[in-house]
């Protein structure tokens, strides 16, 4: 059976899906972009802004599954421009200084609520 996570301190899901779900020891988080939980608004500024927004909502996502950012195994990044490509990934890599998870990171045409960045992952639960 799947466990449906659900919490406060991240963005509530804005379609049928959940926020992340639990499964033989493994946490799916949907697609996080830059919506702040409290007020449920898209962060406003450049990727770099919107990309520590992302991080926080996964951060969240994870404690409230059990886990942790240190036991994510994939993260998939859906970028606006590849141009902001590093300034995303100095913010990315913010939260992964010891050994960072496998990604996959693709440039999109276009993003739910015409934000700058989204990401999702895998991770094994604690």
């Amino acid at each position: 059976m799947k466990t449906i996570i659900a919490t406060d301190h991240a963005p509530k899901a804005i379609g049928p899906y959940s926020q992340a779900t639990v499964h033989n020891g493994l946490v799916y988080c949907s697609g996080q972009i830059p919506i702040d939980p409290a007020t449920g608004n898209i962060v406003e500024g450049d990727i770099s802004v919107q990309t520590e927004r992302v991080m926080q909502n996964l951060k969240a996502l994870l404690e409230a599954s059990g886990s942790s950012m240190a036991a994510v195994l994939k993260t998939t990044v859906f970028i606006l421009d590849m141009n902001e490509f590093a300034a995303m990934n100095t913010v990315y890599g913010s939260y992964f200084t010891e050994n960072p998870p496998a990604r996959s990171t693709v440039q999109v045409s276009r993003l739910p609520k015409d934000v700058r960045v989204e990401i999702d992952c895998i991770a094994i639960v604690n």
